[in-house]
């Protein structure tokens, strides 16, 4: 069965920049993808998405500072996160809605989760 895996997660200082990425484990035929984030004790917070047509869609708090976008030869989904807070310190996943095939029905999957700190 295809898997997501995440990476790119790590400890960055505040003004700084990462990039994640979520990647199917093979190829598929479409892929819409959100990006979550949690830190202990809160509800995940959807912070950006993204459509296998390339359509997005961001939370205010990263707007202008977030990008996502795809790589469809890739099967992957990337989070460019610039400008970074403290307040982004949290683990991101990527919940993916997949068709494997043009006849395919949809599969939710997540990925593993990575963990981003900002910090000085």
């Amino acid at each position: 069965q295809v898997q997501l895996v995440e990476s790119g997660g790590g400890l960055v200082q505040p003004g700084g920049s990462l990039r994640l990425s979520c990647a199917a484990s093979r190829s598929v035929f479409s892929i819409n993808v959100d990006w979550y984030r949690q830190t202990p004790g809160k509800q995940r917070e959807l912070v950006a998405s993204i459509t296998s047509g390339g359509s997005t869609n961001y939370a205010d708090s990263v707007k202008g500072r977030f990008t996502v976008s795809r790589d469809n030869a890739k099967n992957a989904v990337y989070l460019q996160m610039n400008s970074l807070k403290p307040e982004d310190t949290a683990v991101y996943y990527c919940n993916a809605d997949i068709r494997e095939t043009y006849y395919s029905g949809y599969l939710e999957l997540w990925g593993q989760g990575t963990l981003v700190t900002v910090s000085s």
